[in-house]
């Protein structure tokens, strides 16, 4: 084998590996996609930095769109992040069917997002309590609270 046909032979091998990494995506890839696409249809990431709300993060169906009743009636739409963010996305009604109507441009959104009886069945299968107090901005750890930190300890 000359020398020119060596090289071709490792150009073409370099430019198959280099196609073959473009194309492969990280696991955390589809957490992010998801987080932007909730964030557009008004969403809004509360972080589960305190030992309460890492319990209740931890209730919901990570990376699926469900929801719990608030006191008045009516629904919180929410979506565990315990990959990227360690957070929950809370949105309402307009939020939730402003992201029904992206999923249907986007068809990998659309395997996050339960129908309206799989929710229900999922909010009757998960008995525990949802504390919506735990949630309030007078709920937010100060400087001298212990926080709840992925991968470390207190």
């Amino acid at each position: 084998m000359n020398a020119s046909r060596v090289r071709s032979f490792w150009a073409a091998i370099g430019s198959l590996g280099a196609a073959t990494l473009a194309s492969c995506t990280s696991p955390a890839e589809t957490y992010f996609d998801n987080g932007q696409e909730l964030a557009r249809a008004g969403f809004i990431a509360h972080a589960a930095d305190t030992t309460a709300r890492y319990t209740m993060l931890n209730q919901l169906p990570p990376s699926l769109l469900t929801f719990r009743p608030i006191p008045d009636g009516g629904k919180i739409y929410l979506f565990a992040d315990p990959i990227s963010c360690t957070c929950v996305y809370m949105g309402n009604e307009s939020s939730y069917q402003r992201l029904i109507h992206t999923s249907k441009l986007n068809r990998r959104l659309t395997r996050t997002i339960l129908t309206p009886a799989e929710m229900a069945t999922e909010n009757r299968q998960n008995s525990a309590s949802w504390d919506w107090t735990a949630w309030a901005p007078s709920a937010d750890p100060g400087a001298n609270q212990p926080k709840h930190v992925t991968g470390a300890s207190w």
